[in-house]
Formats: structure tokens, C-alpha cells, sequence
């Protein structure tokens, strides 16, 4: 009987580390605009994006489904380029305890490939519950198309 889980993957990613976690870190309002698979993200509660006491509420697609959950920031580490998201509400609540995501964006300057890491932490409400495998191909989409533009921009 295996309630508690991790998945984690990590991806080459064209753009600079610091710049890549700054999107997360100070712009997170963005991603609704740059990733295909998020419909729409509003502050639930709270006044700043990026404070640790504020919820958001966030649309986003997971194998071919709409989904919504609230999300707040658990943690944000700058020396180390990572940050832990804590899930919950909506859809989450309706198969997990416990749901948190953490990106670790890692510098990998010595051969220009910097690395997105992305841990999603769980503890499901039984065990007839899948693992959440579809959160590593939304995370991954998410990854490229995020890259995608700040790599475009960065060319400009």
C-alpha cells in the first residue's frame, strides 16, 4: 500500500538559468501567456504574485481535461534557482492529501545547456489512485513552450 510518491524530470533548456527562474520567481503571472496547456490564472487571494501567504487559482489542461487547483509558494531559494509550489483545491484535492511541485533550474555553463528540474512530491487519498504521470508531460510541454519563447526573445 504505496500512498506517498515523487516523480521528477529534467530538461535541457536553451535559455539561461537565472532567466528562466526569474519567470517563475518575479513574472509567474506570464505563464498563462506563454504555455499552451494553461487556460487561466487569477489571484484568489492576496495582493502580490509572488508572496508566499498569496493563492492563486490556476485552469490548465492535463491529458486532453481541464483542471483547476489553487496554488501557493511554499519556498524560494535564489542562491539555488528553486522554488516548491504547494496544490491543492479544485481537482487536486479529489485524488491527493499532499501535491507540491518544486523547479530547480540548474546552471550547466560549462556546456551552455542549463537543466529544469521538476519534482512533484504526492500522497494520494487511496491507493486505487494513479500516479499523477500526466503532471510530467504538462510540466515538460509547459518547460518547452516557456523556453521557447525566452529563447526567441533572447535572440531578438
Amino acid at each position: 500500500m504505496v500512498l506517498f510518491g515523487k516523480l521528477i524530470t529534467e530538461l535541457g533548456i536553451k535559455t539561461p538559468a537565472d532567466k528562466f527562474f526569474k519567470l517563475f520567481a518575479s513574472e509567474l503571472h506570464e505563464v498563462q501567456n506563454l504555455c499552451e496547456k494553461v487556460h487561466h490564472t487569477k489571484l484568489h487571494e492576496g495582493d502580490e504574485w509572488h508572496d508566499t501567504d498569496t493563492v492563486k487559482h490556476w485552469t490548465y489542461v492535463i491529458d486532453g481535461e481541464v483542471h483547476t487547483c489553487h496554488e501557493s509558494i511554499e519556498e524560494v531559494d535564489e542562491q539555488n534557482k528553486k522554488m516548491t509550489f504547494k496544490l491543492f483545491g479544485g481537482d487536486i484535492d479529489k485524488h491527493h492529501k499532499v501535491f507540491k511541485l518544486t523547479l530547480q533550474v540548474i546552471d550547466k555553463a560549462n556546456d551552455g545547456t542549463d537543466v529544469a528540474k521538476w519534482t512533484v512530491e504526492y500522497e494520494k487519498i487511496s491507493e486505487d489512485i494513479e500516479p499523477p504521470n500526466g503532471w510530467m508531460d504538462y510540466l515538460s510541454k509547459c518547460t518547452r513552450d516557456i523556453d521557447a519563447h525566452l529563447s526567441k526573445a533572447r535572440a531578438i
